[in-house]
């Protein structure tokens, strides 16, 4: 059975709606939870559901993490926060997978500090499916490396053919780079020196792809750094609920109530991809990370769970350190 941590203490609506939607996905996926946090909080919660007969443990962390406060600082002084204890859970072997809805930069520390990475990469990664319109297209990263050099792009890539292998289907991803044309030679500096190493790499490298080539999954691995992504991943969210908001006043009285919500949530759906998903996988580290958004409630926590699920049963770890030694000798080839 699949033991995925869970992080009670971790986003704005915790620990009642992680605890639900944590219920939920035991009820529904066949998997054991572990709730992590002060235990009489854990258990005057539970309290509140049948779960006599159902896979879910508690383990005591009396600390939790506020947002603002500096990563480092806490790794140092609050080891016993929930979200590192529940990453340790991991990296001891008594789970499989932790997830969190707390600050994204002590979720990215925990994971990169406790459970490490596969030799060749020096950064982990965030990033998934983008966008509902294309639905065989990921992007990333996503917002966990701002500053990146070719090399760190290039790993970007690694990761997310193999996630498009294993939890898309694809058995021979597209990749290409974000830039503002197409041709070679377009973008900035990180781009342009990217191209070649590449193009050398041996991945299925379709070269530059622009922003209006996300919606139609021109490519089903696009790469950019963190600072990009987040931006887009944002625009694309407030521009998906702002438009949501403009159906519902613009077809007021032209349909029913029912309609109206019924294609403004499709919408949402279509744009806001961590309500399907219910959050976005953190790739590049010695286990199953799953990042949430702080505003995370219950649907999104089971969706999350679900999602954690099979990223351990997909063998998603093993796969992308097979890859990392077929891609570094395909370099080392290249050189020769």
């Amino acid at each position: 059975m699949v033991r995925i941590a869970v992080d009670a203490m971790g986003g704005d609506y915790a620990p009642n709606e992680v605890i639900k939607g944590a219920v939920s996905a035991v009820q529904e996926k066949g998997l054991e939870v572990i709730l992590v946090g002060p235990l009489p909080t854990l258990q005057a919660e539970l309290v509140k559901y049948d779960v006599s007969h159902l896979a879910i443990n508690c383990i005591n962390a009396d600390e939790s993490v506020k947002e603002g406060e500096p990563p480092a600082l806490v790794l140092r002084q609050k080891r016993n926060a929930s979200v590192i204890v529940a990453t340790k859970l991991v990296k001891n072997g008594e789970a499989d997978a932790i997830i969190s809805a707390g600050p994204t930069g002590t979720v990215v520390a925990s994971a990169l500090m406790i459970l490490g990475t596969p030799e060749g990469i020096d950064r982990p990664v965030i990033g998934g499916n983008f966008l509902g319109f294309s639905p065989n297209t990921i992007v990333l990263d996503n917002g966990g490396n701002v500053d990146c050099k070719p090399y760190h792009l290039l790993n970007f890539a690694i990761v997310g053919c193999v996630y498009a292998q294993k939890l898309l289907n694809i058995p021979n991803p597209t990749v290409a780079l974000l830039s503002v044309g197409a041709e070679e030679g377009k973008g900035n500096e990180l781009v342009k020196e990217s191209y070649p190493l590449f193009q050398r790499s041996g991945l299925n490298f379709i070269g530059n792809v622009e922003g209006n080539d996300i919606v139609t999954g021109r490519a089903n691995v696009i790469v950019c750094d963190g600072f990009v992504g987040n931006i887009l991943v944002k625009f694309c969210e407030g521009l998906g609920a702002t438009i949501a908001k403009w159906l519902k006043t613009s077809l007021s009285g032209k349909l029913s109530n029912t309609e109206i919500d019924r294609v403004s949530n499709d919408l949402l759906a279509l744009t806001n991809t961590a309500d399907i998903f219910g959050g976005g996988p953190l790739l590049g580290v010695n286990g199953v990370a799953m990042v949430m958004h702080g505003r995370s409630q219950a649907l999104q926590f089971t969706r999350a769970i679900a999602q954690a699920k099979t990223m351990v049963e997909s063998g998603l770890v093993n796969s992308l350190n097979s890859e990392l030694i077929r891609i570094r000798r395909q370099l080392h080839n290249g050189k020769d």
